[in-house]
């Protein structure tokens, strides 16, 4: 008896969690529409690459929260546990193939500014509010990501989760550029800080890329590493 109320509660638990992965890829995608069309737009007002690669980064943010969802909403809608783990493979791999995207994204265009192409960005008010806006939601909504995809042993969940932490870094780079380029006309320190995000963002597309699934559905008891900040 005991054994069929765990169970229960195991079963009960696991849907808690997947409703709350999906209430959070529902949150990215809305969030991350917003924060791309204003930051390339900002960005285009301004003549910043650095905002126009921030509203880039946002628009790759929504792509994977999207791959995201389509895997958890798979097995809330109750798939076989073989459609869901190729499911869970496959988005893993669109996820990591994402965050090496965003990381040659910054390589090449942080690079090319530090080389000098490029005009000087003018000031940005809008800019400016988006990414101090940023900064406070998108480390909540990253931390929350990582506890659900330890929750369901989620390694594309997990890598979606660092997408989102690594926004809230760009956003960092990118505020605290165009503040120096404002206050002090000191160029390179955007890309400077976006520069030292790559290894970082690198190593967790790699993980995702060549993990795809950590086969479980689980958590850590059946081999899959929890997440921690």
């Amino acid at each position: 008896m005991s054994g069929a109320i765990q169970i229960l509660k195991e079963g009960a638990s696991r849907s808690s969690a997947l409703r709350r992965g999906l209430l959070l890829a529902f949150l990215t995608v809305g969030g991350n529409l917003l924060e791309g069309f204003g930051g390339v737009f900002a960005g285009l007002l301004a003549g910043s690459v650095a905002l126009v690669g921030f509203g880039i980064d946002s628009f790759i943010e929504t792509a994977s929260a999207v791959v995201v969802g389509w895997r958890l909403l798979s097995e809330e809608r109750g798939y076989s546990a073989e459609a869901v783990e190729q499911i869970e493979r496959t988005a893993g791999k669109v996820t990591g193939a994402l965050l090496l995207l965003l990381a040659l994204y910054i390589l090449i265009d942080a690079g090319a500014r530090l080389f000098g192409f490029g005009a000087e960005a003018k000031e940005s008010k809008l800019g400016l509010a988006l990414t101090a806006l940023s900064l406070i939601v998108m480390p909540i909504l990253g931390r929350a990501k990582l506890r659900t995809s330890t929750a369901l042993g989620s390694r594309a969940l997990r890598s979606d989760a660092y997408e989102t932490i690594f926004c809230a870094w760009l956003s960092l780079a990118t505020l605290v550029g165009l503040a120096l380029n404002v206050l002090f006309r000191w160029w390179w320190g955007d890309p400077v800080a976006a520069l030292v995000l790559v290894p970082l963002i690198a190593r967790e597309g790699l993980e995702g890329w060549r993990g795809g699934s950590c086969g479980c559905s689980g958590g850590e008891e059946n081999g899959c590493e929890g997440a921690s900040m």
